[in-house]
């Protein structure tokens, strides 16, 4: 059973999620470690916990969600995975950091690109892609089906859903995968999102004003 833990970093206060598995194994889900305390939390972590990170994976490649990749990459030596077509948003990486004053090195390049219809696996588990663009040109879900958990990305939040005035956001587009795609899991999955709290499937369907 994965066990995800959860941390809260940098000044966009972005969820950086390590699934585990019981061997140990476990997924980097957009580390957004932005500084030497937020470095030093994941890696204590990871070592005190007895981790062993397999991959790194981009949800999508927005800066608040890639700014620890460098590092991660650097610190474990592990393969880094990003969504087929979010290449030039990673590539805005520094860029987008001068624009907001945020202190960023250059992410690596992706080791693979993913899209729906492929798996991530890790220990014994497999995470099913679920492509949702919208928020960022070629956002992914991660959903396991047995165990009923959706890694959500920015795609959608507690009671609310990403936003779509970013370049490369188109707010029917998002809304249209939303619908078609995360609305039509069963009510009990449980969603962990790029931001504030964890929620599920069926309390969005009822109480989300975006989807109403």
């Amino acid at each position: 059973m994965t066990q995800i833990h959860s941390f809260i970093f940098n000044a966009f206060s972005e969820n950086t999620y390590l699934l585990a598995e019981e061997d140990g194994s476990c997924l980097i889900i957009d580390p957004g470690v932005s500084d030497g305390n937020e470095r030093k939390k994941l890696e204590v972590f990871i070592k005190s916990h007895q981790l062993n990170p397999t991959q790194i994976i981009n949800t999508h490649c927005h800066i608040d969600h890639v700014l620890g990749n460098k590092w991660c990459k650097d610190m474990y030596g592990i393969p880094l995975g990003i969504p087929k077509g979010e290449e030039m948003v990673l590539a805005r990486l520094i860029s987008v950091a001068q624009m907001y004053g945020v202190q960023a090195e250059p992410s690596p390049e992706p080791d693979f690109l993913m899209q729906e219809g492929e798996e991530i696996c890790c220990g014994e588990v497999c995470w099913q892609l679920i492509s949702a663009p919208g928020h960022s040109p070629a956002s992914i879900c991660m959903y396991d089906p047995g165990q009923k958990i959706l890694i959500a990305g920015d795609v959608i939040f507690f009671e609310s859903i990403g936003r779509t005035d970013l370049p490369g956001g188109n707010h029917q587009q998002l809304l249209q995968h939303i619908h078609g795609k995360i609305l039509k899991l069963p009510d009990d999955v449980k969603v962990y999102p790029g931001h504030g709290p964890t929620t599920t499937i069926g309390h969005e369907r009822i109480y989300n004003p975006f989807l109403n």
